[in-house]
């Protein structure tokens, strides 16, 4: 690391102001300080001093996902081996998965870093890393065939539109990455519907891969199937206990299988444990509060103990543990209801703010049934309500403080 850092420092002076490399001077700095916490402190006012920056952060986050990330690209691999009738085992299986995740993620973050390089040239300013974590985020939460021309509109859309346009970096009021999934549920609802989802087959990336179809090999270029969320909002089932989760294969799916997350759904979503293994990092390492994520679950679970007293249908009378383990409800709670810039800062806000947003996915999902995840739209409506819950905390905080010394001067009187 000194060998690189000795070389940083010896063609810095290209990239400062003189340097014939002027003009990439947000570009160097942003690839310098991602290898290297920056030596700049403050010298006025008052700030806390930390050496975890604000980049050291995102990557804290990026590795908290990884759990989730690796586990849903394995997902990908065996939903399309279940599909199709094989199994070829472990390795082909995760490889299948991560030759289908990965163009995504590239695209995701070439248009939204080649954006945020742009931008932050055209105003002179370093290059924020808050699209570090965005940039993963929008292919996790997308169904594993979306086209990549609809991922690149709508990174760029969210990048330009919910972050840029309100300043960068730690100004946006909408999570930049739900922003996108929602652009692309109202711009193209067929490939977004929430209630369907598509397993990849060999044929979609020209691999050899036969199916056995009436006796004969043939090669398919997909499978198309109802999540979990999708099947039980269109059941005639009047109660929860007459319906019976289906999986690609057409078995029935336990409450075990959604909770390790060998289920259809989108990369980061299905699996619930490693979701919880990437709150325990978040936890630990205080990046994360836990507050946020447990009101949600609080909120969620009163919702339903609600519903479930007048269910008329499944849907209504599906017991709390299922919300949970099924659609993104867990992956929300953990990874977009604690963002530190669209969330709820205050103490008691985080109670408040994650607590609504259970509370509101619960009741998409029990009477929408156009649209049975949820939990996505709740985080978003809740953003906009996010410094209204911290402003009265923090007037309530200040009525009771001077309420407080109001009765103590007046007992010195």
């Amino acid at each position: 690391m000194k060998a690189l850092r000795n070389y940083i420092d010896k063609i810095k002076p290209n990239f400062e102001k003189g340097g014939k490399l002027h003009m990439l001077h947000s570009v160097f700095d942003g690839f310098e300080t991602f290898l290297f916490v920056p030596n700049n402190t403050s010298r006025s006012g008052v700030h806390m001093h930390d050496a975890r920056d604000s980049k050291r952060t995102m990557i804290i986050v990026v590795l908290a996902l990884v759990p989730a990330l690796l586990f849903g690209m394995y997902n990908v691999g065996y939903q399309h081996n279940l599909a199709i009738g094989i199994d070829p085992g472990f390795w082909e299986t995760f490889f299948f998965g991560l030759i289908a995740f990965l163009p995504q993620l590239i695209v995701s973050y070439a248009v939204g870093l080649g954006i945020e390089f742009v931008a932050a040239q055209i105003k002179g300013e370093e290059i924020a890393e808050g699209f570090l974590v965005s940039g993963i985020l929008i292919p996790m939460i997308l169904p594993i065939d979306t086209p990549l021309w609809m991922i690149a509109i709508a990174t760029a859309f969210a990048v330009i539109f919910a972050k840029e346009v309100f300043g960068g970096t730690g100004y946006n009021i909408f999570n930049v990455a739900l922003v996108a999934r929602v652009f692309l549920f109202f711009a193209y609802p067929l490939y977004m519907s929430g209630d369907e989802v598509f397993v990849r087959t060999a044929g979609a990336f020209g691999m050899n891969s036969p199916q056995m179809i009436d006796g004969i090999a043939q090669t398919v270029d997909g499978y198309s199937g109802a999540t979990m969320l999708g099947q039980l909002s269109v059941t005639d089932a009047t109660n929860f206990a007459e319906f019976s989760f289906q999986g690609i294969s057409g078995g029935a799916v336990s409450i075990m299988d959604m909770f390790l997350g060998f289920i259809p759904g989108s990369v980061g979503e299905v699996s619930t444990l490693a979701i919880l293994l990437g709150a325990a990092i978040l936890i630990i390492t205080g990046v994360g509060s836990w507050k946020s994520m447990l009101s949600v679950f609080i909120g969620g679970g009163a919702a339903v103990l609600l519903v479930n007293q007048f269910a008329a249908n499944a849907v209504m009378g599906m017991p709390p543990l299922y919300h949970f383990v099924l659609g993104g409800f867990a992956f929300g709670a953990v990874f977009m209801v604690t963002d530190p810039v669209t969330s709820a800062r205050t103490e008691k806000g985080k109670w408040i703010y994650g607590f609504l947003i259970g509370a509101l996915a619960v009741a998409i999902r029990v009477f929408n049934p156009g649209y049975p995840e949820g939990i996505m739209l709740a985080i978003l409506f809740m953003n906009a309500f996010a410094p209204l819950i911290d402003f009265y905390v923090v007037d309530g905080n200040i009525k009771k403080r001077l309420k407080r010394s109001a009765i103590k001067n007046h007992g010195k009187v």
